[in-house]
């Protein structure tokens, strides 16, 4: 048999993914996997275990169970719980993003619009300033920011403009998986539908890998390619986005979607 080609092969591979806080589940043997340039959203309501399960797939919590392994630039897959912490810092920095709901979690609010994007190219290795200063104002223009704000810290920018300069420090080192946690929860409704459309043309254009979290099915269907959803800290249907959407399995998944055509 020939060995798999590197399009087959998952970049990211969760294999029964289980955390507890204590005695309180947080999720349980969660079996996950994400190609490259696939966007997948993790959806349900709040305290379904969506957030964790973000949490551990980035690494940022510790799993009770379960493995989550990564495809490394090589095409060598490693278990996230091996890599020292030096490798883990630097694939936060150059092959994964994260957009977090609260852009102020995601920024260095006092530093310059255009040095939270330069930050993540001198961390890669940038070193001219003229090329890095260059670099971060094309992206401004790419997430609709005027380059005269270049200089701006982002506590005189709107809420979507701190989102928007969120996406860009991700982007600017053209990762190949982006994490999101709702990313546009708290945005007024024309505010988020702009977000949106940016982040669907990024998305596209870059062939990036994203793994969504969201309460919104219109964000899920909007985005993504599949869909998992979350309840009681399992999943419990999972397929593709338009057809768990239009035609669910589950009583749970049915009346999320009927919620959202009687609101």
């Amino acid at each position: 048999m020939s060995a798999l080609a590197d399009d087959d092969l998952p970049l990211l591979s969760a294999r029964g993914l289980t955390k507890f806080y204590g005695a309180r589940l947080g999720c349980r043997d969660v079996d996950l996997d994400v190609h490259a340039g696939e966007v997948v959203a993790i959806v349900g309501e709040s305290g379904s275990g969506k957030s964790t399960l973000l949490g551990l797939l980035s690494t940022e919590l510790a799993p009770t169970g379960g493995t989550v392994s990564y495809r490394m630039r090589d095409g060598v897959m490693r278990d996230l719980a091996d890599l020292s912490e030096a490798e883990r810092r630097l694939l936060l920095r150059t092959d994964w993003g994260f957009v977090r709901q609260h852009a102020e979690q995601g920024l260095r609010m006092a530093v310059s619009a255009g040095g939270n994007v330069g930050e993540r190219l001198m961390a890669v290795g940038w070193r001219h300033y003229g090329d890095i200063r260059a670099e971060a104002g094309d992206w401004l223009d790419r997430v609709e920011i005027a380059r005269d704000r270049m200089d701006d810290d982002p506590r005189t920018f709107s809420g979507g403009m701190r989102q928007r300069l969120q996406i860009a420090r991700n982007l600017v080192t053209r990762p190949r998986l982006v994490f999101m946690d709702e990313p546009t929860g708290g945005l007024d409704v024309s505010v988020q539908a702009r977000l949106l459309d940016l982040v669907r043309s990024l998305v596209a254009d870059l062939g990036l890998a994203v793994i969504i979290v969201t309460h919104d099915l219109a964000v899920a269907r909007l985005l993504s390619h599949r869909i998992l959803v979350m309840r009681h800290g399992r999943v419990i249907e999972e397929g593709l986005t338009d057809q768990v959407l239009d035609d669910p399995r589950e009583p749970y998944t049915q009346l999320l979607v009927s919620s959202v055509l009687a609101a």
